[in-house]
């Protein structure tokens, strides 16, 4: 009798648990996405129409697991539609991801601060996006402006939200150094620091087509390749050959229409 106490206790736990730890049910994903996704993000766009099936769930699935807040500005479909792509290009080479440090996204409706000020008479205002240290280590701060932006603008090599995303991965391994050792595995690590030593010389002697931002510190150098990366990857390959060697490795990235 003891036993079959314990032994329907311990079902009953089981079926909890699974309830319990059963992932949010993704909604049924609006037709009117495809549309949406064609019109302002080239990366969908390139994708085959399989890809571009599995790209939408991903979509809906980080949707349902990562919340985003306005501070002073709406939140419409575009954006959280515009923010979930630029999560989902630089690891949709990887089958079920999730951004585990990651728990919410803050938008403002322009840029801000490094006190995370944003008033129209504040002249220092100039970060348009930033992963969060501290207590408020899992949070990114967004500038819509910058959002719609790197989405309006196809045919510049910059995507900020990409860029903070990149950070994240970047952080992967437990520090934001540019060097990607969890994508990339140990015996990619020297030729990719060669590599990005490199180009960082020639960002800063102004002799690359890589923005300056790039030449400030490997973090930034590994996030400001990586917009350029997915933004112009024709371009890229063709100015680039061996860092697009290297971060095609690094993203896994699939194969395009």
């Amino acid at each position: 009798m003891i036993y079959t106490v314990v032994f329907i206790i311990l079902i009953g736990f089981i079926v909890y648990a699974f309830v319990l730890m059963k992932p949010k049910p993704v909604k049924q994903i609006p037709n009117h996405w495809h549309n949406v996704l064609l019109e302002n993000v080239l990366f969908y766009k390139r994708l085959t129409v399989a890809n571009q099936k599995i790209f939408r769930n991903r979509i809906a699935l980080f949707l349902a697991e990562i919340n985003i807040d306005g501070v002073n500005t709406t939140i419409d479909d575009l954006d959280k539609i515009l923010i979930a792509s630029s999560a989902i290009i630089p690891v949709f080479g990887f089958n079920q991801w999730s951004y585990n440090n990651l728990s919410g996204i803050i938008v403002y409706p322009d840029s801000f601060n490094k006190d995370l000020q944003f008033s129209d008479m504040d002249k220092d205002r100039k970060i348009l996006g930033m992963v969060g240290t501290g207590r408020y280590e899992k949070q990114m701060i967004l500038s819509k402006k910058a959002i719609r932006l790197a989405f309006n603008n196809k045919t510049d090599k910059h995507n900020t939200p990409v860029h903070e995303f990149v950070h994240l991965l970047d952080k992967m391994d437990g520090e934001t150094d540019g060097v990607p050792e969890y994508f990339l595995g140990k015996e990619f690590i020297q030729p990719w620091l060669e590599l990005m030593h490199t180009e960082m010389e020639s960002i800063n002697n102004d002799t690359s087509d890589i923005r300056k931002y790039g030449g400030t510190s490997q973090a930034e150098f590994f996030a400001v390749a990586s917009e350029y990366f997915f933004e112009r990857p024709k371009l890229f390959k063709q100015k680039h050959p061996e860092l697009y060697k290297m971060l095609s490795l690094c993203f896994q990235q699939p194969k395009q229409s």
